[in-house]
């Protein structure tokens, strides 16, 4: 029998099914056992995400912003939705109850199959943000649709109609979001712009996780485990802004149907409390399904309602930049609060004055009256102040020297260590682009004077000029301007480089601006504003751009504000009056019967009737 070769055979046979039994019986303990990993959905546990909620957005004095309301996804697992036996999923009942076309259901599906990461097995995001009027039929019909599920979210409500630039929307994420980002899968939103988007991470939250049972139809029967194995998501961190919602929706209003911005500062904390930009649209349009149809009409707009004006666009300041002209060339010792220059009125060269108002002027005149000669010479005075002439390179360096002086105010650069998000750098150019225009030898003072007026090769952002403002009612600092409240900058304070004994006959040049000057008619009783108007060419043709800006009080300032209406002519005209609006109303919280009447004109004045303004339905 030894030698019986089918006994060994069998013995083979016999110890090959053994051991198949072994693996199979070591493996199926390892499944159901040892890696019962509810990460993995198959035909008996689901997992289904639970969204956080998103963190809430307040204003300065904690009136709610941004908040979640409900809203619904609907995601299919494409193999549940096959023929089977008796079933077929009814295409057509579906489409109509959602209100779509085949075409549109077969194009969603071949998407979704396309994308990465795709499984016949997993949900799929079919549709999304829907609101409970959407889908009211389907979930009473819901049990018709194999395959067919509805998953709990959230969308973005808004308490105003205003702030859309600074507050951003949440929109669905791309493949590249997802690439860059393992928190994201397809269908999920993010922050797309705005404190939305700065703010993602802390704003989003932590995903959580539910598993439920299904039988062998993949009809949900229950929670696995009673939940046990759930695991809670974690609401986003809510964020509380430096915006003042009352200001910010007053400033808008006054720049309704007109082209420019508004940015108002605390100039001790660099807090922004407003940030306005027209034209601009109700962030209640960017919410939901509504959300593709607003955009693309934005994005056609020729206006650029997109478009934040206040970090976004440069323009030459004008007039405006004569205070800081005086700074710097007081601290070179260039001129001094006794210097005097002439003036000739329209007939002054090489640079015209625009009114009459005597001659010779001292500096402090020369602010009041906004003397173009007067700062013509301070300039002229500072480049040449080491030397003189188109061949000497010591002016060229002194040239080098103001741009850098005027840079130390937050001109120039991008403020990097704030949380404002992508933002123009205005300019000023360098001696070298002077020597590509015209030569290292063919450029002096002269040539570029239109500098000293805030003219020629100089732009600078609204949110720009309000800086600049604060690092003069500061007298000689300024915080980064910032919209986080919780995250104090006070440590970060940037040095203008100009002594604080500068800065009075400055600021007392600018008060004057308000009682005696350009501004003097929008003076407001009770409250000492120094203020500047600016009047800037923009060529082609059209009108001048309306400039302004202004501090007050003038001693422990609490408000620093810049104004910008393109287009609109004088700035004594459209943007003074506003920017001294906002101060009256943030100071004394309300504005005299007189300025009631003016601030309103203001909002109905039209300086661009193309403007379109985007409010709810």
């Amino acid at each position: 029998m030894l030698n019986d070769k089918n006994y060994y055979r069998n013995n083979v046979i016999i110890g090959i099914i053994v051991v198949v039994i072994i693996i199979y019986i070591v493996q199926l303990f390892r499944l159901q056992v040892l890696e019962n990993d509810l990460n993995q959905v198959n035909t008996a546990v689901m997992r289904q995400t639970i969204y956080p909620q998103r963190g809430l957005i307040y204003d300065r004095d904690s009136t709610l912003l941004v908040y979640n309301q409900p809203a619904y996804d609907i995601t299919l697992i494409m193999n549940e939705m096959r023929k089977k036996d008796d079933y077929r999923f009814d295409t057509i009942a579906f489409c109509n109850i959602l209100s779509i076309d085949t075409a549109n259901f077969n194009k969603k599906i071949k998407i979704i199959k396309k994308s990465k990461g795709y499984s016949p097995n997993t949900p799929q995001t079919f549709m999304t943000q829907l609101q409970s009027e959407n889908i009211a039929t389907l979930q009473e019909l819901l049990h018709k649709f194999h395959g067919v599920y509805i998953q709990n979210r959230t969308i973005r409500n808004y308490t105003y109609p205003y702030a859309a630039h600074v507050l951003g929307s949440i929109g669905e994420v791309s493949q590249e979001d997802i690439n860059k980002d393992n928190y994201y899968a397809s269908g999920d939103y993010s922050g797309r712009d705005g404190i939305e988007k700065t703010y993602e991470k802390e704003l989003r939250g932590e995903k959580g996780a539910r598993f439920l049972m299904r039988d062998n139809k993949g009809v949900i029967q229950g929670a696995y485990k009673d939940g046990a194995n759930d695991i809670p998501s974690v609401a986003g961190q809510n964020l509380q802004l430096t915006i003042d919602i009352e200001l910010q929706s007053f400033a808008e209003q006054m720049l309704a149907h007109k082209v420019g911005s508004i940015v108002a500062i605390e100039p001790n904390t660099g807090e922004i409390l407003v940030l306005a930009s027209s034209p601009t649209w109700d962030p209640q349009l960017m919410v939901g399904r509504q959300r593709n149809k607003t955009y693309s009409e934005l994005n056609q707009d020729p206006t650029k309602p997109l478009l934040n004006r206040a970090l976004s666009s440069a323009y030459p300041p004008g007039s405006t930049f004569k205070t800081l002209g005086a700074l710097v060339a007081l601290q070179e010792g260039a001129i001094t609060e006794n210097t005097f220059f002439p003036c000739s009125g329209p007939g002054s060269t090489p640079i015209k004055c625009t009114h009459h108002h005597g001659s010779p002027n001292s500096l402090l005149k020369g602010i009041e009256q906004s003397c173009n000669p007067y700062f013509w010479y301070t300039y002229k005075a500072y480049l040449e102040k080491n030397g003189y002439g188109k061949n000497n390179e010591i002016f060229r360096q002194q040239y080098d020297k103001w741009r850098n002086a005027i840079m130390n105010f937050g001109l120039a650069g991008i403020f990097k260590d704030s949380d404002i998000g992508p933002h123009n750098t205005g300019g000023i150019y360098r001696s070298n682009s002077y020597d590509i225009i015209y030569g290292k030898t063919g450029w002096r003072a002269l040539t570029i004077r239109s500098n000293s007026i805030g003219q020629g090769e100089i732009t600078v952002t609204p949110l720009q000029m309000a800086n600049y403002t604060a690092a003069i009612a500061n007298e000689g600092y300024y915080i980064t301007p910032h919209l986080n409240r919780a995250d104090s900058m006070k440590t970060r304070i940037h040095d203008t480089g100009v002594e604080k004994k500068y800065f009075s006959v400055v600021k007392e040049g600018m008060r004057l601006v308000m009682v005696n000057g350009t501004g003097r008619h929008h003076a407001v009783n009770g409250i000492d504003i120094c203020g500047k108007t600016g009047t800037a060419q923009t060529g082609g043709g059209r009108k001048d751009n309306s400039l302004f800006i202004a501090f007050a009080p003038k001693d422990n300032p609490k408000i620093a504000v810049a104004v910008v209406v393109e287009h609109a002519g004088f700035g004594a005209t459209w943007a003074a009056p506003m920017g001294t609006l906002v101060i009256e109303k943030y100071i004394n919280d309300t504005l005299t019967t007189a300025h009631e009447e003016k601030y309103k004109n203001l909002c109905n004045s039209v300086t661009n009737s193309n403007v379109i303004e985007r409010k709810r339905q």
